[in-house]
C-alpha cells in the first residue's frame, strides 16, 4: 500500500505553482478569441427577427447541427467532469457514453424529433403547452431556466479555476472577463453564433487534448501499466484519499464487473439497477430526449430528415469521446500511485483543495488530541471539518497514523500534513495533466481547447435560457401580441441577464469537488420528472393537463425533499435529518433521479384517473404518438442512413464495445 510521506507534504505550495505564457500561446488563445467574437458579428447581420436570434430560423445543415448537438454537451461539464470522474469513479464512467448517451439520443431521432421539430414548436415548454396546458409549460419553463444558468454557471466556475491554477489569474476578474466575451458573440449572432463556435470548438477540442492523453498515457507506462497499477489502487484506495475501504480489484478498470459485485465493490457504489434505471433509462433519456440545451440544436436543423438525423451523427463521436476525457482521469491516478513521472523526473500528485495554512495551524492541537484517540478516520474528520471543510477522512487516518508513530512532530510539520490532507479537488484533474505534459505551443492549443469547451458551455446554456424566457414566460405571459422587435430587443436584453445570473450561480459551484457530481444533480431535479411528464403525455391519450402538472410538480418536490433527507461526501442532509448515506454523490444523484421518475409517473397516473380529458383525439394529432401518421422512409436516401436503420447500428456497436470493456 503506498503511503503519503509526511515530510514531502510541502510539495502541495510546488504542484499549486502557476505557470507563465509564452508569445505562441497567447497568439493562439488571442486568435481563437478573435474568430468567435469575428462570427458574431459576421452573424449580426442575418439576426433579422427574433426567430433568427433564438431559433436560428430552422436553416442549419444536418452537419453542422450534428457537430453542434455533440458539441454543446462537450464542455466544461464534459472535460473537466468527465475527466474528474475517471479519476474518481475509474471505467464505470463510460456509462454516461455507452449507457447514458447512445440509447436515448437514438430514440430522440426515431421516436421524438418528429414531435418536436413537426409540431413547430419553437422550444419543448412550447410542446408541453401544446400537449398539456399553460401550467405545465410555465412550471417547465422556470424549472429550466434555472438548470441552464445552473449549468452555464458551472461552466463559468471550472474555466476561472482553469485560468487561476494554471496561470495566476484572479479567480473572479477571469470569471466576468470570460464571460463578458461570451456576452458579446452571443448578443450580435444569437443561437446561430453559438452553433458555429460549437462546431468550431469540437474541432479545437480534438487537436488540444489528444496530445496530452497520448503524453499521458505514455508517461504512466502504457495502457497495461495503467490497469495492473490501477488494480492495486482499488484495493488500498486509502493512500489517495479516493475512499475509506477497499474495493473489487477490477473496481477502477471495468465498466460493469465490480458493479455486479455489489455496491462496496465500486467507488461508484452504485449497483447494476441503479445504474440502469437511475442513468441508464431515467437521467439519460430525460437529458437527451427533453433538454431544451441539446433539442436545441436538432430543431436548428434546415427540415425534418435533417432534424432527425443529427442526434445520430453527434451519437458516433460520442462513444468515442470517453477516450478523451475518461481516460486522463485514469491516467492521473496510476501515475499518482505508482510514484510514475518520467517528465522532468517530477512526481505527479492528485490536486488537492486549498485550505489555507493559518487556519492548518489553529486545528494543530485538535489533530494532536484526536492522536491519542482511536477514533476512526470518518469520525476525527468529521471533528476536524467542524474547523476546516474539505478535510479528506482517508488521508486524515493517515496523518494520524503517522502522528501516532511520531508524536515529537512540531507544529509547523504537523499544519502542512493537515494542510495536505484536504480532499481531493478532482476538478482540477484536467488542469494539472495540461500544466504537465503542454510545452509552450502546445499548452497554447490545450488552453485554447479548454477555453473553446467553456465558452461554448456558456453560451449554449445562455441561448437555451434567452429562447425560453422570451418565448414561454415573457410572450406567453408578461407581454403577449407585442412587435416581433420588441421580443429580439428581449431576447438579447435577457441573455445580458442570464450572464449576470449564472455568474453568481458560478460561486455556489465553487462547493462541489466534481463538476460531474453538481450538474447531475440539476439534472436529477428537472429532467428525471420531466421526462415522467414527456412519455406518459406523449404515448398516452388519455394523460391530462391536471395529471401532468401536478405529476411534474411531485416529482420535483421529492428530488427537494430526497436531497435534503440523504447525504453523501457531506453534501444534502439539509433538513436536519439523515435518512440515508451514500457512498458517493453520483450514487446519491442516481437513486434521486429514480424516486422523482417514479413519484412523477404515480402522481401523474392517480391523477390521470381522477380527472377527465380536456383534450379531443383531433386536437392532440402530431403531438400523441398513436394519434400521428407515421413518417415515411424517403426512398431516395441511402438506406444506411435512414434513422431507424442508421440506430439499430449504433446501438449494436454500443453493446459491443460494452462487451469489451466488461
Amino acid at each position: 500500500m503506498t503511503q503519503i510521506p509526511l515530510l514531502d507534504f510541502g510539495r502541495l505550495l510546488a504542484s499549486t505553482t502557476a505557470i507563465s505564457l509564452r508569445g505562441v500561446d497567447m497568439t493562439i488563445l488571442l486568435i481563437y478569441v478573435l474568430v468567435v467574437v469575428a462570427i458574431g458579428f459576421a452573424l449580426k447581420r442575418y439576426m433579422k427577427s427574433s426567430a433568427d436570434f433564438l431559433t436560428s430560423g430552422r436553416s442549419i445543415p444536418a452537419w453542422v447541427t450534428g457537430l453542434a448537438f455533440i458539441s454543446a454537451n462537450l464542455g466544461a461539464l464534459e472535460l473537466v467532469g468527465m475527466a474528474a470522474s475517471g479519476a474518481k469513479y475509474g471505467m464505470m464512467t463510460c456509462h454516461f457514453y455507452w449507457i447514458g448517451a447512445i440509447m436515448a439520443m437514438v430514440f430522440l431521432a426515431v421516436f421524438m424529433m418528429p414531435f418536436y421539430y413537426g409540431s413547430k414548436a419553437r422550444s419543448v415548454p412550447e410542446y408541453l403547452n401544446m400537449r398539456f396546458d399553460g401550467r405545465v409549460r410555465t412550471l417547465n419553463s422556470v424549472s429550466f431556466a434555472v438548470m441552464t444558468v445552473f449549468a452555464s454557471g458551472i461552466s463559468m466556475n471550472e474555466l476561472a479555476k482553469l485560468l487561476n491554477a494554471l496561470l495566476g489569474w484572479n479567480y473572479d476578474l477571469s470569471l466576468w472577463i470570460c464571460s463578458g466575451v461570451v456576452l458579446l458573440y452571443v448578443l450580435k449572432g444569437g443561437l446561430t453564433s453559438a452553433i458555429y463556435t460549437e462546431v468550431l470548438q469540437f474541432f479545437m477540442i480534438i487537436l488540444g487534448f489528444a496530445p496530452v492523453v497520448w503524453l499521458g498515457l505514455k508517461d504512466v507506462g502504457g495502457y497495461g501499466t495503467l490497469t495492473s497499477t490501477l488494480k492495486q489502487v482499488a484495493v488500498a484506495p486509502q493512500a489517495l484519499g479516493l475512499g475509506d475501504n477497499a474495493y473489487a480489484s477490477n473496481a477502477w478498470t471495468s465498466t460493469w464487473d465490480a458493479m455486479f459485485q455489489g455496491t462496496a465493490a465500486n467507488p461508484m457504489g452504485v449497483d447494476w439497477f441503479g445504474m440502469m434505471f437511475g442513468l441508464g433509462f431515467v437521467l439519460a433519456f430525460g437529458y437527451w430526449c427533453t433538454n431544451f440545451l441539446v433539442v436545441q440544436r436538432a430543431m436548428a436543423a434546415k427540415n425534418m430528415s435533417a432534424a432527425r438525423r443529427t442526434p445520430l451523427i453527434g451519437a458516433i463521436p460520442k462513444m468515442l469521446i470517453p477516450m478523451l476525457v475518461i481516460l486522463p482521469g485514469m491516467i492521473a491516478v496510476g501515475l499518482a500511485s505508482a510514484g510514475k513521472g518520467r517528465i522532468n523526473g517530477k512526481k505527479y500528485e492528485l490536486p488537492r483543495k486549498e485550505l489555507a495554512l493559518e487556519k492548518c495551524v489553529a486545528a494543530v492541537p485538535l489533530v494532536r488530541e484526536l492522536a491519542k484517540t482511536h477514533l476512526e478516520a470518518t469520525a476525527a474528520a468529521a471533528k476536524v471539518g467542524e474547523q476546516l471543510k474539505d478535510v479528506n477522512a482517508a488521508k486524515l487516518g493517515i496523518l494520524l497514523n503517522e502522528l501516532r508513530a511520531k508524536p515529537d512532530l512540531g507544529d509547523g510539520q504537523l499544519a502542512t500534513g493537515i494542510q495536505c490532507a484536504a480532499d481531493n479537488d478532482y476538478s482540477g484533474v484536467i488542469f494539472s495533466l495540461v500544466k504537465r505534459y503542454c510545452p509552450p505551443g502546445l499548452l497554447g492549443l490545450a488552453l485554447t481547447a479548454l477555453l473553446a469547451s467553456f465558452m461554448s458551455g456558456m453560451a449554449g446554456n445562455v441561448t437555451a435560457f434567452n429562447a425560453i424566457w422570451t418565448y414561454d414566460i415573457y410572450q406567453a405571459y408578461l407581454a403577449p401580441d407585442k412587435s416581433d422587435d420588441h421580443y429580439l430587443w428581449m431576447g438579447r436584453a435577457i441573455t445580458v441577464a442570464g450572464i449576470v445570473v449564472s455568474i453568481g450561480c458560478a460561486y455556489f459551484a465553487k462547493r462541489y469537488n466534481n463538476a460531474m457530481d453538481v450538474i447531475q444533480l440539476v439534472f436529477g431535479f428537472v429532467n428525471a420528472p420531466l421526462f415522467a411528464t414527456f412519455m406518459l403525455g406523449m404515448f398516452s391519450r388519455r394523460t391530462t393537463p391536471t395529471a401532468a402538472f401536478y405529476g411534474l410538480f411531485g416529482g420535483i418536490g421529492v428530488s427537494a425533499m430526497f436531497h435534503g433527507l440523504t447525504v453523501a461526501e457531506g453534501k444534502g442532509g439539509w433538513l436536519g435529518a439523515s435518512l440515508h448515506h451514500f457512498p458517493s454523490t453520483m450514487s446519491q444523484n442516481f437513486w434521486l433521479a429514480s424516486f422523482s421518475f417514479v413519484i412523477c409517473l404515480t402522481i401523474t397516473l392517480v391523477f390521470t384517473l381522477l380527472t377527465k380529458r380536456s383534450k379531443s383525439d383531433e386536437q392532440l394529432v402530431g403531438l400523441v404518438y398513436s394519434l400521428t401518421p407515421k413518417i415515411k422512409a424517403d426512398l431516395t436516401e441511402p438506406w444506411i442512413i435512414r434513422p431507424a436503420v442508421a440506430g439499430t447500428l449504433l446501438i449494436i456497436l454500443c453493446l459491443i464495445i460494452n462487451l469489451i470493456f466488461w
